[in-house]
């Protein structure tokens, strides 16, 4: 029959070195045998399924469903060493690597996991987790069946307190959020109150409702929303005046993916505010920790904000990074444009080149066309003739109405 190395059979079963070793000495690899130091595996010897672990249904290490953002992952460019001290809790190993996974925006990965949470009687965070992912997948794929199929998922998770049911409305709320549909967050969630959570839920939901914020700032300067005394980009001034101390307690936190996603944020609100300096101070520190793990798919999800500057910056720490980024961020952006288009019952454009959604989204903000050439650096004439190319791509009736198709 013969013998391979651990490194064979981690390349042979696509996981880890040390990942293999722990099998080993639990002596769940049938027929592998130590030779002092090292283990030898049968060549015809299988990776153990899940089903074959022991106490598939442990509680979670974190009274959480984000595993990923709380400080099990603290450690930058570490999230596969640091999954493998999981591997004793099936449930929470599982769902740890699919959510990383998900970071790297490997969909069809996610897509089996999920479904595995969500027929395998999983404990409460795993179904809610398993949830959220599979609403994510449906993002990627434009699927709006699956979306609402992933939100029942959550909606009977089985719970068994206040706490429990808490986390559900604010599962719900937050993936409504990714297609930029906010009404649904429960009121504690919109006063930053997380005191109903468990704490290790804490770190999560302080990246949520920081989105939330920057929903609100952008609606009320894109002439969405009305607030009594704010208008304009004022709201959006002030977010970094909230984000920079969440970021600081990230770091001291050692949570690893909050910090990457504040950063953007706050770097997303610097730029809409023409503070561009300040935004690539946090575009290249979350570029540089995103890059050291591959967790491409988070910097996917931001591209659209930018303009063209997150792939620039990407390409200067590393080119083969951008190229993959790009490349996802065109299967996102048609997924991500039919479903909240769908959801919310408009005409999401994806097919906009860099310039004409730099022009929709200050049209939007309510700057004439003399300002946007000027903070272009382009004639009015182009402004006119490329918010011209906008309507007729989109078929709405003037630049009034930017705002629905960003």
């Amino acid at each position: 029959m013969g013998y391979i190395t651990v490194k064979e059979a981690a390349e042979k079963w696509g996981v880890t070195p040390r990942h293999v070793q722990i099998l080993c000495a639990e002596e769940r690899i049938k027929g592998a045998t130590r030779f002092g130091r090292s283990w030898m595996i049968p060549r015809g010897a299988v990776l153990p399924s899940s089903a074959d672990m022991k106490n598939p249904h442990m509680p979670m290490p974190r009274k959480s469903p984000f595993l990923d953002m709380t400080n099990l992952y603290n450690e930058i460019g570490e999230a596969d060493s640091l999954s493998e001290m999981l591997v004793n809790n099936p449930e929470a190993y599982l769902l740890f690597k699919a959510q990383i996974a998900y970071r790297r925006g490997d969909i069809d990965s996610v897509y089996d996991q999920a479904r595995y949470f969500l027929s395998n009687h999983s404990g409460f965070y795993a179904v809610v987790g398993g949830g959220m992912l599979l609403a994510l997948c449906a993002i990627w794929r434009g699927d709006i069946y699956l979306w609402n199929e992933a939100k029942r998922h959550i909606c009977e998770a089985p719970h068994s307190s206040e706490a429990e049911r808490e986390i559900i409305s604010l599962a719900l709320a937050i993936v409504d959020s990714s297609i930029y549909d906010n009404k649904d967050y429960p009121e504690w969630f919109t006063m930053g109150n997380f005191e109903v959570l468990p704490a290790d839920s804490h770190p999560a939901a302080k990246v949520f409702y920081i989105k939330y914020l920057y929903m609100a700032a952008f609606a009320i300067a894109s002439k969405q929303t009305k607030l009594e005394g704010v208008e304009g980009l004022a709201m959006m001034r002030m977010i970094p005046n909230t984000i920079e101390p969440l970021i600081t307690q990230a770091v001291v936190d050692r949570t690893v993916i909050p910090e990457i996603f504040l950063r953007m944020s706050c770097a997303v609100a610097y730029y809409n505010s023409g503070q561009r300096d300040k935004a690539i101070k946090h575009i290249d520190k979350a570029v540089g920790y995103a890059v050291a793990d591959g967790l491409y798919g988070i910097l996917t999800e931001y591209i659209r904000h930018f303009d063209g500057l997150l792939e620039e910056r990407i390409s200067l720490v590393d080119e083969s990074a951008a190229q993959i980024v790009t490349e996802m961020y065109r299967r996102y952006s048609v997924g991500w444009s039919r479903l909240s288009g769908a959801v919310r019952n408009r005409y999401i454009a994806h097919d906009l080149t860099q310039r004409e959604r730099e022009v929709a989204k200050l049209s939007a903000f309510g700057f004439s066309t003399k300002e946007i050439a000027s903070m272009l650096h382009i004639s009015e004439s182009t402004v006119k003739q490329t918010v011209l190319r906008i309507v007729q791509k989109t078929g709405i009736k003037d630049r009034s109405e930017m705002s629905n198709i960003l």
